[in-house]
């Protein structure tokens, strides 16, 4: 039998883009904007993709890397506001495992001719799986990836 435990954690990542609130807020508000920043490494084979960006919607994305356990994001979207909040809270699964609990706010603010953004993440860690360090790496992956898509828009 697994033994159960759990770490409590947060973070909080800033981040500048040289483009308007608007163009960050809708890489995360369209399906198909976000397609191409809010995926798992090149060799992930995405399994299941879905989005319902609104109060009360939902988010899934799951995939496989190198043939290992499916890696699945699921997401409900607690509070928006446009160009300027978003908070969901989210499970991660390894499989069937759930791996962590989180709660995610993001913050995007005009900052000169660009923007600021701030993530804040606090996460329940569960039975030993995931770490506060490893997803805030993955986080930072992802908003460089974010930022990369930004520019080629």
């Amino acid at each position: 039998m697994t033994e159960r435990s759990v770490t409590h954690a947060s973070f909080s990542i800033d981040r500048n883009y040289p483009v308007a609130p608007e163009r960050v807020y809708h890489a995360f508000a369209d399906p198909a904007a976000k397609a191409k920043w809010f995926a798992g490494p090149d060799d992930d084979a995405p399994l299941e993709v879905a989005m319902d960006f609104r109060e009360g919607g939902r988010e899934i994305n799951a995939g496989r890397i190198h043939g290992g356990p499916v890696h699945k994001f699921e997401c409900l979207y607690q509070d928006i506001v446009p160009n300027e909040r978003i908070v969901y809270t989210y499970t991660m699964h390894l499989d069937d495992i759930r791996i962590s609990v989180s709660v995610a706010t993001i913050e995007i603010s005009p900052d000169g001719t660009g923007t600021k953004l701030t993530i804040t993440e606090q996460g329940a860690f569960l039975d030993g799986y995931d770490t506060s360090d490893s997803r805030e790496t993955g986080t930072r992956a992802l908003l460089d990836a974010l930022g990369a898509s930004l520019l080629d828009d």
